[in-house]
This record gives C-alpha cells, sequence and structure tokens, in this order.
C-alpha cells in the first residue's frame, strides 16, 4: 500500500522563490519593464506583468516582482553610470561615491516599484 504523501513530490511544488515558474515569470516581467523603459514607472508595469503571470497569490507576486526588480535594475544602473562616466562627473573618488548612490537609488526605484507592481499584478489575476 503507497501513501498519499508517496505521490506528491516536494520537487512538483511550484510556490517557492526557487520555482522555475516565479523565476520566468519574473524573468519575463523585468524584459517586459526593459522594453518599457521608456515610459515612467516601468519597473512598476515590470513588476505588474510578472505578478500577472504567476498569480499563485500575494506572496508569488511579490516574489515574481522582486526578481523582476532584479532584472530591470541591471540595465538602468549601467545606463545611468555609463552617462555618468561620459560626461566626467568627478574624478575617481567622486564618480565612486556617485556610483554607489547612484546603485542605492537605482535598486530602491526599480526593485521597489517591481515588487509594488508584482503585488497589484497579482491583485488583478486573482479579482478578473
Amino acid at each position: 500500500m503507497v501513501s498519499d504523501s508517496a505521490a506528491t513530490s516536494p520537487a512538483s511544488d511550484s510556490t517557492g522563490i526557487g520555482s522555475s515558474n516565479t523565476v520566468i515569470n519574473g524573468l519575463l516581467g523585468g524584459v517586459a519593464g526593459v522594453v518599457l523603459a521608456f515610459l515612467p514607472f516601468s519597473p512598476l508595469l515590470g513588476g505588474a506583468v510578472a505578478g500577472y503571470l504567476d498569480a499563485g497569490g500575494p506572496d508569488g507576486g511579490l516574489r515574481a516582482g522582486l526578481i523582476a526588480g532584479l532584472v530591470m535594475l541591471v540595465p538602468f544602473v549601467l545606463g545611468i553610470a555609463f552617462v555618468l562616466f561620459m560626461i566626467g562627473f568627478g574624478g575617481p573618488a567622486g564618480f565612486g561615491v556617485l556610483a554607489i548612490l547612484v546603485l542605492l537609488l537605482g535598486a530602491a526605484y526599480t526593485v521597489g516599484l517591481g515588487v509594488l507592481g508584482g503585488y497589484v499584478g497579482d491583485y488583478i489575476a486573482r479579482e478578473l
């Protein structure tokens, strides 16, 4: 006789941060946010796409939005750093301090709005 717990494996659980669905939805939301970068608050839109696709409850939407925000953070910070480098802002020490400030503000903007968008996207998916 086989117990019911043996029929389901832990690998089939898709609610964790490492689940492939959440990661893929986060990546898709991040790409959507980067493509929509010409719009104001595009990280919010990218997070909303990720949260809508994930639709696994508020926690799943937040996780997908977090991943989307981290994906959107990379081109945002690289683009700002490139612009600052090209205009020659400060010397090496000034550039280092400014680069850290830009990284922190960029992370707060993209990741914060991505997480908020993930929550909103999950809410929309559950209400529709």
